[in-house]
């Protein structure tokens, strides 16, 4: 297998086009000494991906079409479209491809000067935040950039680059090794840093991975490898006694009251939202993009995947949908921007847009389809009702509520589990809406995915692009400047 000669660890120079001889010009001694736990925390707080998915993972799934008119972004056309983009700037995939090393050189930093440590266990919770970081960035790279993983593949797969050590060298080769062998090290990670972890070390423990994220991180981590078992598991750890109803997004209560769109937009990635578990920052244009692009959510779009009644429940889903754009586009207010000038009486600067990593819907949402598939349709079954009970307009626990009979004939199934899978990636389209959630679930079921224009009032839309189940583009193409330097490309 070929070598990726290539310093992890200055990724960014690839991504910025800045100069390695200046940054090896500067003296080490003035590089700031990191040798204190709080130090380390501060270290870790760039051990997160500061770069943002979700605009080419949305716009590559079934949530999108072609509206016909809005603004033509070359990252999301080439996403619309399965092109391997050339692009290189936030919002790409080759600048998540990027974040995540970037991400993972912090973490690999601050698990070195742990080690050197003359007192390692006063850094226990660093060390454990920091393996979980670690885990969780090659979990996002080996899923968007290596065949979905499939145990009866996955030994010969080629995955990504697994690092586990800061550079000390200019150049050092990478082996890709396989999907198999990155899931081996995320599940080392993940299991070793897991419960160290201490929440007390926070000021915002939901900038961090604490411990309920964590083992959220380790409910998606196992869905993937369908361990059942073990999702239930950590569902449970992430929120004890599955508490699930005060701790979901109160959608048909508190935030069907807040009248002001714009409030709407800035409470959903707040860090006092109980729902969210791991929020990160990154830079990003998607917020000013989702509702303002050609390729988006259009009006068949919405009724698709925001059907009136649902018709599981009988009742009308309470997101706050909006149209805008003389009624093209669609959209629920959720991602926001904070732009940051370059000085105080600059024009210019960059946007920023806070991410929730994880949440509590999606622990519910990933216990419910290991109860599913464990043969405990009624624990899956009251997970859903907890669900549409804080989903529902006027929610009515008797008249609302969701029954075997009812997902089995709405899916037109005799099938019980197949019925609540297919509940369960029905409700988890609508909740994660622009997030670009649904790609993963595409990627589980290898669901095909149909690019089409706007339908006229004349009739349907025009067939513009499509995915097949194991359409070879469904792994994204690795960043050309990593394959020119000898890493083997993705096939197409």
């Amino acid at each position: 297998m070929k070598k990726l000669f290539y310093n992890i660890s200055f990724c960014a120079v690839l991504l910025f086009g800045q100069s390695c001889n200046k940054f090896l010009e500067k003296e080490p001694d003035n590089r700031a000494k990191i040798d204190t736990p709080e130090k380390v925390s501060q270290l870790l707080g760039t051990a997160y991906p500061q770069a943002n998915y979700q605009a080419f993972a949305e716009t590559m799934s079934d949530n999108v079409s072609d509206i016909g008119n809005g603004g033509t972004d070359n990252i999301i056309h080439d996403a619309f479209f399965f092109i391997d983009t050339k692009e290189n700037q936030q919002d790409s995939p080759e600048y998540y491809w990027y974040g995540c090393y970037s991400a993972i050189a912090s973490a690999n930093l601050a698990l070195e000067t742990i080690s050197k440590a003359t007192d390692p266990a006063s850094y226990s919770a660093q060390k454990g935040e920091a393996l979980v970081a670690r885990a969780y960035a090659h979990f996002m790279l080996v899923n968007f950039f290596s065949k979905f993983y499939n145990s009866a593949t996955a030994a010969s797969d080629p995955g990504i680059p697994y690092v586990t050590e800061p550079e000390t060298v200019f150049i050092k080769s990478y082996d890709r090794k396989t999907v198999q062998y990155v899931y081996e090290m995320i599940e080392k990670d993940l299991l070793e840093g897991l419960p160290l972890i201490q929440d007390k070390n926070y000021t915002v423990p939901r900038y961090h991975f604490n411990r309920a994220a964590a083992n959220a991180f380790a409910t998606r981590f196992y869905l993937f490898k369908k361990d059942y078992a073990k999702v239930i598991q950590y569902a449970t750890a992430a929120i004890p006694g599955n508490n699930f109803a005060p701790n979901l997004r109160q959608w048909n209560t508190t935030y069907k009251n807040i009248t002001d769109v714009t409030e709407l937009f800035k409470i959903y990635a707040k860090a006092s939202e109980p729902a969210n578990l791991l929020l990160v920052e990154t830079s990003s244009s998607w917020a000013r993009n989702y509702y303002t692009v050609r390729y988006g959510v259009d009006q068949t779009k919405q009724s698709q995947i925001f059907p009136r009644p649902d018709p599981l429940t009988g009742g009308n889903l309470a997101f706050s949908l909006y149209s805008i754009n003389s009624g093209t586009h669609a959209l629920v207010p959720k991602i926001d921007e904070y732009f940051v000038k370059v000085s105080v009486n600059a024009n210019i600067g960059t946007p920023y847009v806070m991410v929730p990593l994880f949440t509590v819907e999606e622990v519910l949402f990933n216990q419910a389809e290991a109860y599913a598939y464990t043969g405990n349709s009624a624990a899956a079954i009251a997970n859903l009702n907890v669900y549409a009970s804080t989903r529902i307009n006027n929610y009515n626990a008797t008249t609302n509520e969701i029954t075997a009979a009812r997902i089995n004939s709405v899916f037109n199934t005799t099938n019980i589990q197949d019925g609540l899978i297919r509940a369960i990636l029905y409700y988890k389209r609508a909740e994660f809406i622009h997030e670009g959630q649904r790609w993963f679930d595409i990627l589980r079921y290898k669901l095909p995915v149909t690019h089409s224009s706007s339908p006229s009032a004349s009739g349907g839309g025009t067939v513009l692009a499509t995915l097949t189940a194991d359409d070879l583009r469904k792994v994204l193409q690795i960043p050309q400047s990593t394959s020119l330097a000898g890493l083997a490309p993705n096939p197409r």
